[in-house]
């Protein structure tokens, strides 16, 4: 390895003394530069070089070129003498070629790094795109990025549009699942043309085109006078033009006009049968298909219309049973209405196109998906109308009686989701019309949606503002939400009423005779829950607010009566432990004795918890004795079978 190393840097010499004897680098520095390369040739020659060993040396040799071509220009500068260019100035980047060229050897399948390959090549101008090009198709073939960058370098650089055409048939058959590649292709034919029609009306010969309309009397002059530099596109010979006859120049519109329809028609021709191609190759893409009509709508070509629609009725016939069709095609037909300055009114045509565009969607998709999306494009509308607030929030106002037309289809379709539900209350709240909104609740909270945790909170939300608007509510209204809150709390899994029991709780805080029965019916759910330990323990919370409200020894009776049933958590466990420690820093004489207790029945359940275990160790440390400690500490590893995990 070391003469391997020894002799490429024996290699180095012209070029080192190249710079030293043109003052660029002193002696100092070109021996500083001889050290980091041979620290770096020797990483590369290990048995297995990482490839950040690569790029670092390859980042180096970038930034000591720069630096060298920053010192040639201000020793020029200084000496004002030009010379000529010699081996220093090209050492540097066949170096990082090479460099380039071991690393891609040595890891063909990275991708990132062939990219970064050819990017360096392309930019210094080496002559070596092509070699490197091959290459990198040559390993990865099925990736469509390089059949592109590939025919872009030839159709942008190399001004060779056979070579990049070729390149992206290629490309084709071996990536025809490619969207990308497809697009691409389309981009370039069309790019090709729009060239030609560059050119032709640089030429003078594509009268009447956007680019320029009407030409000087200066020009003409001037162009008749240099007819030799001008050469004809077309197969008529020039001195068939007669200069001062009529029926002559009326030949001669009407062959400009073949030659501006002959380009138009030629990319129509050409978009149809990469669009054709692209369809066969991947028939159940849509977003490939979105794509080409965007190209075609971009692009001024001969028979526009008739292509667009054959792409729309394709896309209707394909994806006519996707709501992402029908959302697109809505949005589609408001194209510039609804980032429009002036605002969005229900009246305005290409909202109703879009409405029209969603009811005809939704007889034929007929599914909670479908109402989503089309509530959330008249709500977008909302936003982007000029309305003030107040008939914004209005019944009055069109879109908002639509939107609840919609959410009543959905209801009577049998579409209505839980979230759409919990929407279509909250629209009425929004309204402030709390009369609907409750009998609204109340209508799907007894029927299919029984089980839900967000309406039932809704509906109950709605009882509880109905009486904080009254100052004094009387005890039958504190019975009816007590009611209310049970029969929701019966049919809601308790794995889902977090939110419901916390607002029984709160609402509940100062009427002990409610409070006691729900801690009651909190301990029976308990019961049939099993102990299961659920994201949400209701044991943990009740405990908790029992805490907050009532106090430590009020709390501590509550929790023996949980940890009675079976399986308690171990998150109920570990807020009672919390309580008795609190306990203790108080000065409490039965916490210390009640948190053992209570480690003890933990460890006893759930005995592999290691954290656990450092916890109770924890304790022991602090306030126990070293007997205690050391207790816990081997029962602890015993119990963990030596793990590695317990650590103190």
């Amino acid at each position: 390895m070391a003469d391997v190393v020894q002799y490429r840097l024996e290699r180095m010499v012209d070029e080192l003394d190249d710079l030293e004897r043109r003052e660029i680098f002193t002696r100092a520095e070109i021996a500083e530069i001889v050290k980091q390369r041979r620290k770096f040739e020797y990483r590369l020659k290990r048995p297995s070089p990482l490839k950040e060993d690569f790029i670092a040396y390859i980042d180096y040799e970038v930034k000591l070129d720069e630096l060298r071509q920053l010192r040639r220009k201000s020793v020029a500068r200084v000496t004002k003498k030009r010379k000529k260019k010699s081996v220093s100035d090209f050492a540097g980047v066949a170096r990082i070629v090479e460099i380039y060229r071991l690393a891609t050897m040595r890891y063909k399948g990275d991708i990132n790094l062939w990219f970064r390959y050819l990017e360096f090549c392309k930019q210094k101008r080496h002559g070596r795109m092509k070699k490197a090009l091959a290459q990198a198709i040559r390993f990865h073939p099925k990736v469509a990025g390089v059949w592109i960058y590939a025919a872009s370098w030839e159709f942008d650089r190399n001004l060779n549009v056979t070579a990049a055409r070729a390149l992206m048939l290629n490309g084709l058959r071996v990536c025809s699942n490619s969207e990308d590649l497809w697009v691409e292709y389309l981009r370039m034919e069309l790019t090709f043309l729009n060239k030609l029609k560059a050119r032709k009306v640089a030429l003078g010969e594509d009268k009447g085109s956007l680019v320029r309309d009407t030409k000087t009397v200066e020009d003409e002059q001037w162009k008749d006078e240099n007819k030799e530099l001008f050469m004809s596109l077309d197969e008529k010979e020039g001195n068939e033009k007669e200069e001062n006859d009529e029926d002559s120049i009326v030949e001669d519109v009407e062959d400009v006009t073949e030659k501006v329809d002959f380009l138009k028609e030629k990319g129509s021709n050409v978009l149809q049968t990469i669009y054709s191609g692209a369809v066969e190759a991947i028939p159940s893409s849509f977003d490939l298909r979105k794509r080409f009509l965007e190209i075609l709508e971009a692009t001024d070509l001969a028979h526009s219309d008739e292509m667009r629609n054959t792409i729309l009725s394709d896309l209707k016939r394909d994806f006519c049973n996707e709501p992402e069709y029908w959302n697109w095609l809505a949005r589609h037909e408001m194209s510039g209405c609804i980032s429009n300055e002036a605002g969005l009114e229900f009246a305005n045509p290409q909202m109703q196109k879009a409405i029209q565009v969603f009811e005809e969607g939704l007889q034929t998709v007929t599914s909670s998906s479908m109402f989503e999306i089309y509530i959330n494009f008249l709500m977008e509308a909302i936003v982007q109308s000029n309305s003030d607030e107040n008939e914004i929030s209005s019944l009055s106002n069109p879109i908002i009686s639509h939107i609840i037309n919609v959410y009543q289809k959905a209801d009577e379709t049998g579409c209505l989701t839980e979230e759409l539900a919990d929407e279509y209350v909250s629209l009425y709240l929004k309204l402030e019309k709390t009369h609907e909104a409750q009998k609204l609740a109340e209508k799907l909270c007894s029927e299919k949606f029984a089980g839900s945790a967000k309406l039932w909170l809704s509906r109950v939300s709605i009882e509880i503002r109905s009486l904080s608007e009254n100052s004094s509510p009387s005890k039958a209204d504190f019975q009816t939400v007590f009611e209310l809150l049970s029969n929701a709390l019966r049919k809601v899994p308790i794995s889902e009423s977090e939110s419901l029991w916390l607002m029984a709780f709160n609402f509940f805080a100062h009427q002990r005779t409610y409070l006691d029965k729900l801690v009651e019916m909190s301990i029976l759910s308990a019961t049939k829950s099993h102990g299961s330990d659920h994201v949400f323990s209701l044991a943990s919370t009740v405990v908790k607010f029992v805490l907050e409200t009532k106090g430590a020894h009020s709390a501590r009776k509550i929790y023996k009566r949980f940890l009675a049933l079976p399986g308690p958590s171990l998150v109920l466990y570990k807020g009672c432990i919390e309580i008795e420690t609190n306990l203790i820093s108080v000065g409490d004489k039965d916490g210390l004795s009640n948190a053992r207790k209570l480690y003890d029945s933990a460890v006893a359940s759930y005995s592999q918890d290691v954290e656990l275990w450092k916890n109770y160790y924890s304790l022991e440390t602090k306030l126990g004795t070293s007997e205690t400690a050391n207790g816990v500490y081997w029962r602890a590893r015993k119990t963990l079978n030596e793990s590695a995990d317990f650590i103190v």
